[in-house]
Parts: structure tokens; sequence; C-alpha cells
């Protein structure tokens, strides 16, 4: 059922004068949850949607690691303002929710947290009385779609839009004669006069080739200018590069030229900071979450964050967001999933939140970035030491934190560097409020365990599902937070026990398969150069930056089937019937050919015979070699999937799913 309800040109007004939190929640749009459904022991959910509006005090010491806040124009009480859509899911009657409010930091707008925890929509969030809530923190995100959007104001100088440089990087898989500076969905910073006028534009088929400039009458910019909101708060322009002798696949063209208005993008994490606290902490009618005692019904708050938004998770607590402006603890658990070593563009000058660092695309902006670790180390090539815990450790309001990856983290995005000393020759020391799990034979994006065609690579992507182990998970961390109980422990492949090494070969372990090539790349950052005063701006003034001295990155090690060691190996993993792996290479119709496809993994089939196998040269023993018949199979599926349950790392009711789906393996054992 729907319905709407207006107060003057809004449904509901909630307005407070607490400092630094949420000044006004503005609820559009009551919604019912999945039809009206009634979930047994919780009832009926409801949506709530609409926008909050903040205002910051930007002398306060707990907003001070904001980029350009000091930069950005005041209201009449001395506060910069800002506002974001929202959206809470949350029990009709609250007193049937659980306690925990679960922030889904949204990835590019889009809202993640439904499709990795409510498997082909069985809503297990809400049968477990979880509490939902999005918001937006991306400003850069161009209105539709119904992405979660940002608004926050210009940095000026002299009351004038700042002025500096930015570099854009585009690549295609395809030939093109138009693209977009940013990706699909995302705006980018309006050049100058200057800057439409003295861009360069230069292409490379690899990240380290020689950059080759591409006469600029060969070449224009597009600017498409976006509807500009209401006071001081913009929306980013569409930028895009026209060629018409086109763009080729796999290469890597840069665009850099003078680009002007800045946003003060770090008030995103701000924004998340107070709309958590304010859902945790307002005891008054104002907030939608408060019980008829007066009591918030979240009484703890976890965010999980996939990818981009698992990065944000890192930089909220790297930049001591985890404490409000009254010093109150934020989120209780984290749980950034598949982010690997990496931060974010998220709080700089000329921010770009959407780039991330890849083997072969996007390498060098400022993401896979030291600290990479959660408790202190040293960086050799500077002699600083820090942890991203370091500001919440010395405001005490150090949340539990599962880190969760897959083995395409370990290729493509530098997580070795998390549990790792920056040069990997040892084992980093874990924080007691840590946990790692490491999921192997998986890829960045879960699969559905059924197996695929090769796309843009050159095998057959990762099917592998590992949604339940993070159901599982969450359990774990909310009974952590809230009465103390242990979590399972973690798993993850390290240098002491030989199950972290060199991506080589033959260090590494793979043994070669016919018609299957191994990667000779991998990502690897760089301690680099962006110029001149950066650690303490976050302004980059060299472009392109300079690198100058590489970090070590480290892979699991391959079993005897190739499969990885030392991981939380899915039941499609510990019971195989091919080997998965975290990387796959880009296939010649996608161009440059051989470099890492990123963040996907590939699928590799046992043979079904020994006959087979060994006609095809192949070392991996056969089905038949490895299992009596299509029972044999599916028993030690089942025991593997019964141990994991026991030690806590899926859930008893996540038993028949995962059954389901062996059975459907049965044709693989007839004969053909």
């Amino acid at each position: 059922m729907r319905y709407m309800l207006f107060i003057g040109t809004l449904l509901a007004l909630f307005t407070t004068t607490a400092p630094g939190e949420v000044v006004r929640l503005e609820i559009v749009e009551r919604l019912a949850y999945a039809d009206g459904r009634a979930f047994d022991g919780v009832g009926k959910y409801r949506r709530l949607r609409g926008r909050v509006h903040f205002a910051v005090n930007p002398k306060h010491a707990a907003n001070s690691t904001v980029i350009d806040l000091a930069l950005a124009p005041i209201n009449a009480q001395g506060k910069v303002t800002f506002r974001a859509d929202f959206e809470i899911i949350a029990p009709v009657d609250l007193t049937k929710a659980n306690g925990a409010l679960v922030y889904g930091v949204n990835n590019r707008g889009n809202r993640r947290l439904l499709d990795y925890f409510n498997i082909g929509a069985d809503h297990w969030l809400m049968r477990h009385g979880y509490i939902a809530v999005f918001s937006g923190w991306i400003a850069e995100l161009l209105p539709g779609n119904d992405r979660l959007r940002l608004e926050v104001p210009q940095a000026l100088q002299n009351g004038q839009p700042l002025v500096g440089t930015v570099r854009q990087e585009m690549v295609t898989d395809q030939p093109a004669t138009r693209i977009s500076v940013v990706r699909g969905g995302h705006g980018a910073y309006l050049p100058t006069s200057a800057g439409r006028r003295e861009a360069t534009l230069t292409w490379r088929l690899h990240e380290a080739d020689p950059r080759v400039a591409i006469p600029r009458d060969q070449w224009r910019l597009h600017i498409t200018p976006q509807k500009v909101s209401t006071g001081e708060l913009a929306t980013l322009p569409v930028v895009g590069v026209e060629m018409p002798v086109g763009f080729q696949p796999g290469y890597i063209y840069e665009l850099i030229y003078e680009a002007q208005g800045s946003l003060v993008q770090g008030l995103g994490l701000a924004g998340i900071r107070d709309l958590m606290t304010y859902l945790k902490h307002d005891t008054s009618a104002r907030n939608p979450l408060r019980l008829a005692n007066g009591k918030p019904a979240a009484t703890r708050a976890h965010g999980w964050g996939i990818s981009q938004s698992g990065r944000c998770l890192r930089q909220f607590l790297l930049d001591g967001f985890n404490a409000d402006e009254r010093g109150r603890q934020v989120f209780d658990g984290l749980i950034p999933h598949v982010s690997g070593g990496g931060l974010g563009f998220f709080n700089h000058r000329f921010s770009s939140p959407t780039r991330f660092n890849g083997q072969h695309a996007e390498h060098t902006y400022p993401c896979d970035v030291f600290p990479f670790t959660y408790g202190p180390e040293k960086n050799p090539f500077t002699g600083r030491t820090a942890g991203i815990l370091d500001r919440a450790r010395a405001t005490k309001t150090v949340p539990k934190i599962f880190h969760t990856q897959t083995s395409a983290e370990y290729w493509d995005r530098s997580n070795s560097l998390t549990h790792t000393d920056p040069l990997g020759q040892r084992d980093a020391k874990i924080p007691p409020e840590v946990r790692f799990y490491s999921i192997g034979g998986a890829q960045h994006g879960a699969g559905n365990d059924v197996p695929g065609k090769p796309g843009k690579g050159q095998n057959a992507s990762n099917p592998t599902d590992y949604r339940p182990f993070l159901r599982a998970l969450l359990t774990a961390l909310d009974q952590w937070t809230r009465d103390g109980t242990a979590p399972p422990p973690s798993v993850y492949p390290r240098i002491a026990e030989g199950t972290l090494v060199d991506w080589r070969p033959p260090a590494s372990g793979w043994q070669p398969l016919p018609g299957i090539r191994y990667p000779e790349v991998v990502q690897q950052p760089d301690h680099r150069d962006y110029g001149l005063g950066f650690d303490r701006t976050r302004f980059i003034t060299r472009h392109p930056p300079k690198p100058l001295s590489p970090f070590r990155i480290l892979v699991a090690a391959h079993g005897s089937d190739n499969n990885e060691r030392g991981m939380l190996l899915p039941p499609t993993v510990a019971v195989p019937l091919a080997t998965f792996t975290g990387w796959n290479l880009r296939a010649p119709s996608a161009g440059a050919p051989n470099e890492l496809l990123g963040l996907t993994g590939s699928h590799i089939p046992f043979s079904k015979t020994q006959a087979a196998r060994q006609a095809a040269g192949d070392p991996r023993p056969s089905l038949e070699e490895r299992y009596k018949n299509f029972a044999d199979y599916l028993a030690q599926f089942e025991a593997a999937t019964r141990q994991h349950i026991k030690n806590r790392y899926l859930l008893s009711e996540d038993l028949p799913l995962l059954l389901n789906r062996a059975r459907t393996n049965e044709n693989l054992f007839k004969a053909d």
C-alpha cells in the first residue's frame, strides 16, 4: 500500500537545533515494504523516504578533517549546511525490531545491502528484525535512477569557486567516438575557459607506457550542465570527450584540464556520522525510530559497505568520524566488504569518489594509499607510523570490525596490505576489535553458483555465491556487540603459515593448465608523489602523480587443484567441481589483452573422467577420481556445509538453500 501525506510541501517535517546534528528530517514518502507482507514475530515493515538536512560547525574539532570545510559558505549561525536523500526500512511496530540498525553505505547511489543479505528476495534482514538505513554521501552523482544523492556547497576563495587542475582517466571496452570522462551517472568538474582551451588528451595501452599526446584538433569537449539546486548547493555537469577517429578498446585515455567548483565532498562522511547518531540517540518525537517510551529502537548501529562503500567505511574511520561532535560512538560494528586495501578519493579537494585503483585502469588515483592496516604500521618510504583506527582509538570509539574479502581483492585491490607490513615481509598485528574473513575461490561480486560463459575475459567468470557467509557474519557481529559473544576465529592467509605468498609461480603454487594463461601482472600500488603538501592538504598538484617506490602484494597460495589455501572456502570450493580463481584476463576483444579483467575471477571445470583429463594434459584429478558418484559428492558437500554451520560461518537456516543448489550438479556425473 502506498500513501503520502503533506504538511505544506512536505509529508512530515522534523526539526531539531542540536549542534552538529540533523537540523531537519523530511519524510516525503511512507511506503509499505514487500506489499505489506507480515514477517513472523516481527510483523509488517515500511519504507520512509525523504531528505535530511545538516548543519555543522566548521570550527568544531570533530569536523577538522573535512577538507576545505573552512572555505565553505556559512549561514547566520556560522554553520555549513548540506543535505542528503535517505531511506529507512523498519518494522511498523518498532518494539518488534531486534535493536540493530544496519546502515547500508550506498554504492554510487545504489542500495546494495538488500541484494547481499536478502538472497533471492527472501527478506532475511526483515525476518530477523533488522532496521535498514541508507543515505546519500556522494556529491558527484547526477539525479535519476533513484540514486541516493548528497548536495554540498562548493569551496570558495575570495567569494569565487576554487580553481585547480584535475585528471580524468577513461577506458572503454568497445569502440566509441564519444565517452564521458567519469562513468555513467556521475558528473565532472566544470572546465574553466582556460581549461577548455588548454586541456590535454593522451593515450597509452598499459599504465606504465609513455603517454602519447592526441592533437587538440582531433577531439573536443562536450559539457552538459545539470539543473542547479537552490541556494549554495550545486550539481556537477556531465563532461564528455568526442573524437571522430574513435576511442579504441582497452586503451587508457587521460584528460587533464583546469577546473573550477571543488565540492566539499568530505561532508558526506560527516553526514553519515550525524544521521547515525541522530537515529541512535535522539529521544524526541522527531526521531522516526523512537519508541513510545521515548527510547530509540536502535540500540546498536552497524555499517556495511561493498567495494567503494567498504572503502568509505575505512576512510570514515581513518578521518575520525566514528565519534560525533559530542564524543559519542557512532557505529558499534562495521563490515567493510571487498574494499581491499584501499581508502578512497572521498575527502579531498576536487574529490572524485567513483575512482578506485585497479591493475589496468585508474591505477594512480589516491585510493590504495598508506595506511592500509587497522593497527599501526610504519611506512618504509616516509618513516610515518599510522593505522586506520588511530583516531577512533584516541577518542575511545573503536567499533568491532569484520573485514570480509574475496580472492579477487588480493589480485586487483591490494588486500594483502591490510594484514601485512607495507613491504609484505611479515604478518601485521591485528587489533583485538578486528577479524578478517577472506573468502576463497570467489570474485568481487557474488554469483549465484551457476557457471557462465566468457564475456570480456579469457575464462568464464567465477560464479561463487558467498552471500550466506555474510548473513552468518552479520549475525555474529551483532551478537558480539550486543552481549560480548566472541565471533568465529579469523580466517585469512598468512606469511607465517606459508599460505600468503608471492603471486608469481613457482612461489604461488599454481600448476599450469592447458589453454589457461596465468597472470603476469597484479595490482601493486606505489608510494606516489601527488605534489607538495598533499599529505596535509589532500590537494593534488602533480598530474599525473609520480610513482616512487612499490608496496609489495601477496596472494593466497594455491593447492593441488589450483584452489586456494588459508581461505574461508564456500562449500562449492571446499568440495570442488572446478578451479575457482580471483583473477581473469582481458580478452582481445575488450582490448589490452592479458591485463587483469578488473575484479573478475575464473571458473575452470575439472574433466569428468580420468581419460579425458589425461588426453587434455590436465594435472588436476577428474570428477571420477575425486568422487565415487554424485551421492558421494553430495555427502561431502553436506558435511563441509555442516562443519561451517558448527563453526558459525554459516547459518543452519541456509543449509536447504545450499543443498538444493548442490543437487543441480547431478548432470555433471552422468555419462556423456
